[in-house]
């Protein structure tokens, strides 16, 4: 420890020589938004963070009206300026200036600049907030055919039905991913998942966001049958009548065994008694459950629809594929002239399996699908919130998609206040996290695809390869910033950050470089020069940046596979990863412990080629956290003076190195607001100061 002489003179010496741009800060969290979360009527303080005594005057813009800003406390090295505006009803953007020498400078989250790009600026919503349950929550997504199987009585059989030409195939569990993989089966249900709730307890999961679970016929199920059930090869079977196809009689006519399985009353009943079972289970784990909900289309075997006349042939109303003057005939959008033949009505992207649903025409399905929005989210069923798939692909225009989403909200919110409802989304996500549509997002943009170049030189799908991309820190800073603007606080806290998903590539098979997809490569050249010490470094990257880690089944047990369907590979049970196993349970707890991860404010310290760095802080904690990717040791100087840290020490709570994970690091000692640490090649470190000096 130092004493106190040295440590008032190392206290004068950094307040002289850091002004800076590195010193001051400021953003949307709780620390410097008072209240972050604030209510029409509200008054707002705003804060400012600058070196001491280096500033003679800071301003706060408000839509571009200016506020005089007051220091109001001060401490080692940092004065903090602050001014109060009372908030409307509508979203506002700020920030500051900064005056100096007679220069004035600008600062919002792109950082201290002459000039300012509005781009960038600050962003509060008077009477938007997401739930607190999923501010930086550990979730975890389940492709349910892959995860686990619970129950065989429910498994789809061979030959049970015919769907675009595919025949259905029970695989066993430890067959590889065929190409054709949208009628394989290999028997994963909600069953399984309620087995593996004490593994998923373990692990440190704390929301489930769970793949299409309603009645399809296909394995991803983004092709819904009925909204309104649960698909019994997922839950439960109780009247299993009927036949196969044969030889003989390949037509789905035949198909009366898939017909009883998923339209009779006592299955579909049973099912949904299961999915009430599973929830609460999962609550009683303290894990909350996401639907996936697909409402921009449906899918061609829809009782709407009914175009293999499944549902005709059980007796309930003439689908509009079997009727044009079905009841149901404007729920699509019909192409004159055409009906009823192949590709007669709207699809999504001409997939004629995906009916794209035509609400503008149809006041019933709009008000059956807000029905539907509420009914899982309420008792019994008391699910805890949304993802939408494709949710801006809805409707035929950009006014009736806001519409609809505005509508949605009010009706799950009215239904449960605590539901989150969070979207698939590429591209610019400003026009529908501005408070009234959706909560936030799938962080493509701000999360995955910029990690996935900086750390693998691939893109998310394996498909493209740009070297130059690889350990280009100023790129991956640069496109971070530029997204992550786009997003309020508190979206970003609750914005899904994965690695992996269903639709794209298994990041354990990016960190090889490699392009490819399952049809020109292979299932086991997936598996060929990947690098586990890269994907170290992507779980303690995702596991301590701002916003909701999330999961891909299998990433943690080390599941490789190029984009889909390879990267749906069955959880391989008795095969994990053990080190990747024990990386994400670690983390999880160092979450469980340090609050500071989920809600905290975020900083780059030092970034240089193939290393970056950030500090993540609060009032109750200071982590920083270094990456190398480059396949060589780098030594630095790290400044974590720049999240208050100046004496003391900071203790290393975990690294990682050729390929394992490590706690044994001794302390590091802070000198003059900096550490000096030698980082392994493709390595990481979490390092804690604490208790905070004053």
């Amino acid at each position: 420890m130092l004493s106190t002489s040295l440590q008032l003179y190392t206290q004068a010496s950094l307040a002289r020589t850091y002004l800076n741009a590195d010193a001051i800060f400021s953003d949307e969290t709780q620390d410097y938004v008072t209240p972050y979360d604030p209510n029409f009527g509200d008054t707002v303080s705003f804060s400012l963070r600058t070196a001491k005594n280096n500033v003679e005057s800071a301003t706060l813009y408000i839509d571009s009206i200016a506020y005089d800003m007051t220091r109001v406390n001060s401490d080692s090295i940092f004065d903090y300026y602050s001014a109060k505006h009372t908030v409307g009803d509508k979203p506002l953007r700020y920030y500051f200036s900064i005056s100096t020498n007679d220069i004035t400078y600008f600062y919002n989250k792109r950082g201290l600049r002459e000039g300012v790009d509005h781009t960038y600026d600050f962003r509060i919503i008077p009477g938007f907030s997401t739930p607190d349950w999923a501010k930086g929550a550990v979730m975890y997504q389940i492709f349910v055919d892959r995860f686990y199987n619970g129950d065989p009585s429910n498994d789809p059989v061979n030959r049970e039905y015919l769907y675009i030409g595919r025949i259905t195939k029970a695989l066993p569990w430890d067959a590889p991913v065929e190409s054709d993989d949208i009628c394989n089966f290999y028997g994963g249900d909600l069953q399984g998942i309620i087995d593996k709730m004490p593994y998923l307890a373990d692990l440190g999961v704390e929301a489930l966001y769970l793949n299409p679970i309603f009645v399809s016929p296909s394995s991803h199920k983004y092709d819904i049958q009925d909204y309104d059930h649960i698909d019994p090869h997922f839950g439960v079977i109780v009247k299993d009548e009927g036949e196969t196809l044969s030889f003989d009689r390949f037509s789905n006519r035949y198909a009366t065994k898939y017909m009883s399985r998923t339209a009779e009353a006592a299955n579909l009943e049973a099912s949904d008694a299961l999915f009430v079972k599973l929830v609460e289970k999962a609550h009683e784990n303290g894990i909350k459950v996401i639907l996936d909900g697909v409402f921009n289309h449906c899918g061609c075997y829809n009782k709407w629809l009914d175009k293999p006349g499944f549902y005709k042939t059980m007796g309930y109303p003439d689908g509009a594929y079997r009727l044009k003057d079905s009841q149901y005939h404007n729920y699509f959008l019909w192409h004159e002239g055409k009906w009823p033949n192949n590709n007669s009505y709207d699809s999504w992207w001409g997939n004629d399996n995906h009916p794209k649903l035509n609400f503008e025409d149809s006041p019933e399905l709009y008000d059956y699908i807000m029905e539907v929005g509420r009914k899982w989210v309420s008792p019994p069923f008391n699910a805890d919130g949304w993802r939408l798939d494709v949710a801006a692909d809805l409707g035929r225009s950009p006014e009736f998609n806001h519409k609809f989403w505005q509508d949605f909200r009010k009706n799950v919110k009215s239904a449960n206040p605590e539901a989150i409802i969070l979207a698939e989304h590429y591209g610019d996500i400003t026009p529908w996290i501005s408070g009234g549509e959706w909560d936030t997002v799938m962080n493509y943009d701000a999360f995955m695809e910029p990690l996935t170049w900086f750390l693998t030189g691939v893109s998310k799908h394996s498909e493209d390869h740009k070297p130059a991309l690889l350990c280009d820190t100023l790129s991956f800073e640069k496109a971070m910033r530029y997204h992550m603007a786009a997003f309020n606080v508190h979206a970003l806290q609750t914005a899904m950050n994965q690695l992996s998903n269903h639709d794209h590539s298994r990041f354990l098979t990016r960190t090889s470089s490699q392009t490819g997809r399952l049809h020109t490569k292979g299932t086991a050249a997936a598996d060929i020069a990947i690098n586990k010490s890269i994907m170290l470094e992507a779980v303690v990257f995702q596991m301590t940046w701002p916003g909701a880690p999330t999961i891909y089944y299998g990433d943690e047990a080390g599941l490789t596979g190029w984009t889909d369907p390879d990267n749906r590979r069955p959880y391989p049970w008795g095969n994990e990863d053990e080190t990747l196993l024990e990386i994400h349970k670690e983390l999880t707890a160092i979450r469980k412990l340090y609050p500071t991860l989920k809600t905290g404010s975020a900083e780059f310290l030092w970034n240089e080629f193939g290393l970056i760095s950030f500090g993540r802080w609060d009032k109750t904690a200071r982590l920083a956290i270094i990456l190398n990717n480059n396949p060589h040791p780098k030594d630095l100087t790290l400044p974590v003076w720049k999240m208050g840290a100046i004496t003391g020490q900071m203790s290393c709570l975990l690294a990682t190195f050729d390929d394992e994970v490590n706690k044994h690091i001794m302390p590091l000692p802070i000198n003059f607001g900096k550490i000096n640490l030698t980082m392994p090649k493709f390595s990481t470190m979490i390092l804690v100061n604490e208790p905070l000096e004053d």
